[in-house]
């Protein structure tokens, strides 16, 4: 799987993974921040958030002409990784208003813009090399695994933030609480669920360390808390993206040999790879091709952007906030990656290929993290685990890390039998799964009514409705993403490759705008018609791309 890369790869790989732990761990808590700290609605933090994104993604169009025609990749990117690190130190500052987090939102947005689409318009450069185009697929599928890492730790990041800055202020985090808190506040004696506030507050107060005194006191207190643990959460976001930048600028050999334009032959120097132009009227006709791509790409991740939106309002209002010791077990890093380890131990014990330093290796992976497995899971309470809606988040890039390899051994197995999928077909049979993945939140959903319902606890739902659809999206993601991003890069005219890949984000910057738009159908609606909604969106952009199949097939025939 990761024999024949090229070094480039890595530096990417690693570059990427440092700032996707920065963004996730901002986006596992940015919809969280807003409505605690500016008391907002679902629709208007649904408004922030996907105008945010719609800049996260549209910002590459312009990010790849610039590097096309003015800076070059290199330069674009870390102008890029040094705006994000601003924006996140602006958005990490405790004193700003709602401008301020507009400003840092905006530097955000051009810095992610800048070195986006350009990184894996570099990645596909390293395929174009004679030989090297084979690789393609598996080398984005890795890349994507790798970057999906950092995905992965950021949420227990954020949360580890937000309960180590609540608990110095004698609190413990509540998902209930700081809507209630912000509409009393608003409401004062109007307010009709002072008791049910009440109750909130003084069960998760931590005796000792906070007096109750009265609730008006308490909802500021606990608003500013949670608010301000939130702000040191996007700190480590800037921290992460600071060494990405280091990882970029200190292994830049590995890649320098491609930091250059579209060059004829005989305009190159010797250590440089040739990047030949194409003729117009195949340009053309590979950039129809995209465009039509690009219309499809709207709908996939207007879907599955509702991570960082409905679907982590649903694990904060309708699911349990607490779970027995074993489902805690894949909340908690502390146990869940003992045991993975002890898993690949297991795998390398049974490894008909593995030397014998590889099986003690693998011996030693099953003693060791059964073990702390044990010491773990045994201090747990019986009596169930309180789970943060923050932790839902870190379940889509582990999926990733452990399904990737196995999706590529069987694209691989496939291709050695000369039945391996095209990529345009791996993208509608990722479309088509992505349907099903919210046709089970159609099904979790209907035992509720609108989304402005407060329910009790004793009927909320198994977190495992969320696993099970988080599992299956990021099955379809894999057949989607890195495959999209991958034919975009070997389908895009030379001279329009960072450009392309700025397409293929500005399509996925209109997707993330209605991400957060349709917040208002999440307000109005029973919450099953909304993610019906979804599922029906994506079986029609399933339908389109399977009738337009020969024309993405064909688009890089002359």
């Amino acid at each position: 799987m990761f024999k024949g890369h090229p070094k480039g790869l890595y530096v990417f790989l690693f570059a990427n993974m440092g700032e996707r732990f920065g963004y996730y761990t901002m986006i596992a808590i940015f919809t969280l921040f807003l409505q605690a700290k500016f008391g907002m609605s679902a629709k208007e933090a649904g408004h922030v958030y996907g105008l945010f994104l719609f800049g996260i993604y549209f910002i590459p169009l312009i990010g790849g002409l610039l590097a096309d025609k003015v800076l070059g990749f290199g330069k674009t990117i870390s102008l890029g990784i040094v705006l994000m690190i601003l924006g996140y130190i602006l958005l990490a500052n405790t004193s700003n208003g709602i401008m301020g987090i507009y400003v840092a939102l905006a530097v955000i947005s051009v810095g992610t813009g800048f070195f986006k689409g350009n990184l894996q318009a570099m990645v596909g450069r390293l395929y174009d090399q004679s030989g090297m185009g084979k690789l393609r697929d598996a080398a984005f599928s890795l890349f994507y695994m790798g970057i999906n890492i950092g995905a992965f730790f950021a949420p227990s990041a954020a949360e580890a933030m937000n309960n180590f800055m609540m608990k110095k202020d004698g609190f413990i985090y509540s998902g209930k609480i700081p809507e209630l808190a912000n509409e009393y506040l608003k409401q004062g004696d109007a307010f009709d669920k002072a008791e049910k506030l009440t109750q909130y507050a003084h069960e998760n107060i931590i005796a000792g360390s906070y007096q109750f005194t009265d609730l008006k006191a308490f909802s500021t207190d606990y608003i500013a808390s949670v608010s301000q643990s939130y702000n040191y959460g996007f700190g480590i976001a800037a921290l992460s993206i600071l060494v990405s930048l280091i990882i970029f600028v200190a292994f830049r050999k590995h890649y320098k040999h491609i930091d250059v334009k579209v060059k004829k032959k005989g305009e190159v120097n010797k250590d440089e790879v040739v990047i030949a132009d194409i003729p117009k009227a195949q340009a053309k006709k590979r950039m129809i091709a995209l465009g039509l791509l690009f219309l499809v790409n709207i709908f996939f991740w207007m879907s599955f952007h509702q991570n960082g939106f409905t679907l982590t309002l649903f694990a904060r209002d309708f699911t349990v906030t607490s779970v027995s010791p074993a489902t805690y077990t894949l909340f908690d890093l502390t146990s869940l990656l003992p045991i993975i380890a002890a898993i690949i131990g297991v795998v390398f014990l049974f490894d008909k290929t593995a030397n014998k330093t590889k099986k003690m290796i693998g011996a030693a992976l099953v003693v060791v993290g059964a073990a702390i497995a044990y010491y773990v899971i045994s201090g747990y309470s019986a009596d169930g685990m309180p789970i943060n809606p923050i932790k839902f988040q870190h379940f889509n890039p582990i999926f990733i890390v452990f399904i990737t390899p196995i999706i590529i051994a069987i694209f691989t197995k496939l291709n050695k039998k000369g039945k391996e999928p095209s990529s345009p077909r791996k993208i509608g049979i990722g479309l088509i799964l992505a349907a099903f993945s919210f046709g089970i939140m159609v099904i979790a959903a209907m035992q509720f009514g609108n989304s402005n319902d407060l329910v009790d606890d004793a009927l909320r739902v198994t977190p495992f409705w969320l696993i099970g659809t988080y599992f299956s999206l990021t099955i379809s993601e894999l057949f989607y993403s890195p495959i999209g991003i991958s034919f975009v890069s070997k389908v895009a005219p030379p001279k329009m490759a960072g450009l392309a890949q700025g397409g293929w984000f500005a399509s996925t910057a209109i997707g993330n705008l209605l991400a957060g738009f349709i917040g208002a159908f999440w307000d109005g609606w029973q919450m099953w018609q909304f993610f019906l909604l979804l599922v029906v969106m994506l079986i029609l952009s399933a339908i389109f791309i399977f009738s337009i199949m020969r024309t993405l097939e064909t688009a890089t025939d002359h």
